[in-house]
């Protein structure tokens, strides 16, 4: 998959099936897409285009709000679209003077001009242009003036798979964990470095390494501990993750903290991939290190009970 940095960079494509939208989470839903697009452009030997935005708009519309937190980072959302069998991926900086663009003025200088589309693939619901004006229904009222191309995945087709991003948000900041893993077709994923931390859990036997997320408009989970995959440079390991403020050892700020099973070295400054994949308790105040450590025997052997079934 070849990425573009705006959409001054990108050249003639043989025959372009062409998708458009923000794609956070590259859920089920946007997977139908996806998967449409390819197969269309198999059968027209043609290359698959995805146009999205960064930062996400509303982050640039409403800075004020800070309320909008995302399920995957630029680097995360391409990494799954290249899985997904994507050929280019076209970043086009969202800023306001962009938002000013016309629906019409979209179509024409981005779709026609830049791109030259062959076909078009949109969700029903997928708006465009300044204030959201352009849709699949302008699209379809003025097709016969553009040179491309139009198929929508209909409401029924995208209710069918029964997923939003805004839904697997809410089921994460609740714990509910199974059911936003469902709707992605996969385990959610935070992406960090090991920082150096307290080193209290090395007192109790249960050495942690601390995770910085680098991006602040990454959705954490809710608080609490969570049974997880871990990758560190390659390898994987079957760990706890805790998520919160460590009320027993009297913890002032929101950490995020893995405990791996069977791992002995260094792990600061490495990166690290984290696949929850189930909760396991809320985040809770005990009486001192000694009741902390005994949950944490029993958090570990739920833990490895559930990751062995996975």
């Amino acid at each position: 998959m070849r990425i573009y940095e705006g959409i001054d960079e990108f050249g003639p494509v043989n025959n372009p099936v062409v998708t458009s939208g923000t794609f956070d989470g590259v859920h089920l839903g946007h997977q139908k897409i996806l998967k449409r697009i390819s197969n269309i452009a198999d059968e027209l030997k043609g290359e698959t285009v995805l146009i999205t935005f960064w930062p996400h708009p509303r982050l640039v519309l409403y800075p004020k709000e800070h309320n909008l937190m995302l399920l995957s980072t630029f680097e995360e959302k391409a990494k799954l679209l290249r899985e997904a069998g994507i050929d280019h991926l076209i970043s086009i900086p969202f800023t306001k003077e962009f938002s000013e663009l016309s629906s019409e003025e979209f179509i024409q200088k981005i779709l026609i001009d830049k791109i030259q589309t062959r076909k078009l693939v949109i969700g029903y619901d997928h708006r465009f242009g300044k204030n959201r004006e352009g849709g699949f229904e302008y699209l379809k009222e003025h097709i016969d003036q553009y040179p491309f191309e139009l198929e929508e995945i209909s409401r029924e087709d995208v209710d069918d798979v029964g997923v939003s991003s805004t839904k697997i948000r809410h089921a994460l900041q609740g714990g509910k964990v199974a059911i936003a893993n469902g709707y992605l077709g996969r385990s959610y994923e935070l992406n960090g470095i090991i920082i150096k931390g307290q080193q209290l859990g090395r007192s109790i036997g249960f050495p942690t390494a601390n995770i910085h997320i680098p991006n602040d408009y990454k959705l954490i989970p809710c608080d609490g501990a969570y049974a997880v995959v871990v990758n560190v440079e390659g390898d994987q390991y079957n760990g706890m993750l805790n998520i919160g403020n460590r009320p027993t050892v009297d913890g002032n700020s929101r950490s995020i903290e893995v405990n791996l099973f069977d791992f002995e070295g260094d792990l600061y400054d490495k990166r690290v991939c984290v696949q929850i994949k189930e909760y396991l308790r809320p985040e809770t105040k005990f009486e001192g290190l000694e009741q902390l450590k005994q949950q944490l025997k029993a958090d570990r052997e739920k833990a490895i009970s559930i990751l062995t079934q996975k």
